[in-house]
């Protein structure tokens, strides 16, 4: 056998899945690609001299590389780089870690940084109080977990022109004390993204660099070869661009360019312009689909039910079981505080998604609420309307709650369920701020992935890391359970809306892709790009899901292989 035609890494030892219901032993992979799938006996022959060959030994899985179709891979490094409140639990564990962080980095102009939980504070919302008495002199501006508000102190305030007459723009709202009415520290929406955008100081070229890098390494470490960045600015445009161009983006990124919306239809010719300038840059693994693609636009159409900025049909309830006062300017489409915020009326939507559409833009969408959900499929529709069947795979993310009269709707109309799986469990947030507000009707409408999934919806999935976890072990666990891998005697959220471990998988790996436009990924078969994880345990393994067991978090990643190269080995 010629040298050319060995292997360049041969990976044995350990099943295989290359689909639901499909098995091998053995995994070739030459040039980037999958040279070869069967036996161990049938790709020995593939060994030469210079392959690697990695044995699991007899235990283990091969699964494609996971793909995460919803994730915020460039703030998440940038957090973990400066403040990260992610793993750490209540108030006094974040007070410690703000102050720590301000003792040791005396000269950084601005504390920035986030992952704080709402359940930690009374209503959801931590005051100025807490951060003026340790950082008095600098201003502090942090993201809560979930990205939709931040935990500012009084200087933040005070840089930003906030008072207690400062009135709450159309998209966001600022808490403020019930007996003086001055604002109290926590901003939502779009108060908290102005502040950011710009008020708070610009990351360099040089630091998103580094904040998308270290977010690889740890993504890489837990078995995801490529992503969708649902929030990419020009600036970490620009930095993905460099890191595609020198080959250190080792993994494949599709990028959703973020729709501003305080602006209108006039912005597709910056979103084309964007376009056109990503495919000058040619990344060393072009050729197997790899790099940095930003050929998708993000558009936000509501909040979240735990701020109430969520859009729903009805009125959010008191917390009681009853329906609190409704906005008497509400309508359908409209702003009315009780029944959440709409943050791209449902014309501009239409015509935008028809826009794109006709573009070549596939559209990513945020909807939470039900009156959400409904609007981006109206949108849609609108625009097959006008422009007929695309191949331009929209999808709506996220989609916690929604009618059931919309479940058949997706499949109607083609689009693809981006689904946060790790949410559908009780927690916290869940119990204490988001079903007393829904009532029982509403809260057994939460995130009906099977569902979906029989109405015959193509399924995707994604972290939104860093609002939780990046680890799609814990997320696949929750998506076949409904129950939390750390607190497994906990009562299942939901169980009705279970999915099966081959729907799961299928979803996170082949579903992402697809919803990522990676034709190449997803899947084990000659030809494709060689995305590969070796998992320390089989969790498909008939013992290892006995007795009613799916304890699919506890495997661990051996190796990550991205077109080819080995990225993480434990």
């Amino acid at each position: 056998m010629r040298t050319a035609e060995y292997a360049d890494l041969l990976l044995t030892g350990a099943r295989v899945r290359s689909g639901a219901g499909r098995w091998s032993e053995a995994v070739a992979v030459r040039g980037g690609r999958i040279a070869a799938v069967g036996t161990r006996a049938e790709l020995a022959a593939l060994a030469g001299p210079r392959t690697r060959v990695v044995d699991a030994g007899g235990h283990g899985l091969v699964v494609p590389g996971f793909q995460d179709a919803h994730v915020h891979a460039p703030f998440a490094g940038r957090n973990r780089l400066r403040l990260w409140l992610n793993d750490l639990a209540g108030r006094q564990a974040y007070l410690d870690a703000i102050a720590e962080y301000a003792r040791t980095h005396p000269d950084e102009p601005w504390i920035v940084g986030g992952g704080w939980a709402m359940e930690y504070f009374p209503g959801g919302t931590p005051r100025k109080e807490d951060l003026d008495a340790i950082v008095p002199d600098r201003p502090v501006f942090l993201f809560n977990r979930d990205v939709h508000g931040a935990w500012v102190n009084s200087k933040t305030l005070e840089m930003a022109g906030i008072t207690g007459e400062t009135p709450d723009p159309a998209d966001g709202r600022i808490e403020r004390d019930p007996a003086t009415g001055e604002a109290t520290g926590t901003v939502h929406e779009g108060v908290a993204y102005r502040i950011n955008e710009h008020v708070v100081p610009e990351p360099t070229r040089a630091e998103w660099e580094a904040a998308i890098l270290n977010a690889q390494e740890y993504l890489h470490g837990l078995g995801i070869t490529g992503w969708q960045d649902a929030w990419v600015t020009p600036q970490t445009q620009a930095a993905y661009e460099t890191l595609a161009a020198d080959g250190r983006l080792t993994a494949r990124v599709a990028g959703a360019l973020w729709w501003e919306r305080t602006r209108g239809l006039e912005q597709i010719d910056d979103l084309r312009a964007r376009r056109e300038q990503a495919l000058k840059v040619r990344a060393p693994g072009h050729a197997l689909g790899s790099g940095f693609h930003p050929t998708t636009i993000k558009i936000m159409t509501d909040g979240i039910l735990e701020n109430h900025t969520g859009a729903l049909f009805e009125p959010y309830c008191d917390g009681c079981g009853g329906h609190g006062a409704d906005d008497a300017e509400s309508s359908e489409s409209g702003h009315g505080a009780g029944r959440g915020l709409t943050y791209v009326e449902p014309e501009l939507l239409a015509a935008a998604l028809a826009e794109l559409d006709a573009a070549g833009f596939q559209v990513h969408m945020h909807a939470i609420g039900d009156r959400a959900v409904h609007n981006a499929l109206n949108a849609v529709a609108a625009a097959k309307a006008v422009n007929g069947p695309s191949r331009n795979r929209h999808h709506i993310a996220h989609v916690q709650v929604i009618r059931p009269s919309d479940i058949a709707r997706f499949a109607e109309l083609d689009v693809i369920a981006n689904c946060q799986a790790y949410w559908a469990q009780h927690e916290p947030q869940m119990d204490e701020l988001t079903v007393p507000f829904l009532g029982p009707e509403r809260a057994a409408q939460q995130y009906p992935f099977a569902s979906l999934l029989a109405a015959g919806t193509r399924l995707a999935m994604g972290s939104d890391w860093a609002v939780t976890t990046a680890n799609p072990l814990e997320q696949l666990e929750v998506a076949v359970t409904r129950i939390d891998p750390e607190h497994r005697d906990n009562p299942s959220f939901l169980p009705l809306q279970r999915l099966t471990i081959d729907q799961a998988f299928d979803a996170f790996t082949a579903g992402s892709a697809y919803v990522n436009h990676d034709d190449q990924g997803g899947r084990i078969e000659p030809g494709a790009r060689a995305d590969l994880v070796l998992l320390d345990t089989d969790v498909f393994d008939p013992e290892f899901t006995a007795n009613g067991r799916a304890p699919i978090a506890d495997a661990k990643v051996k190796l990550t292989i991205a077109a080819g190269e080995v990225v993480y080995e434990a």
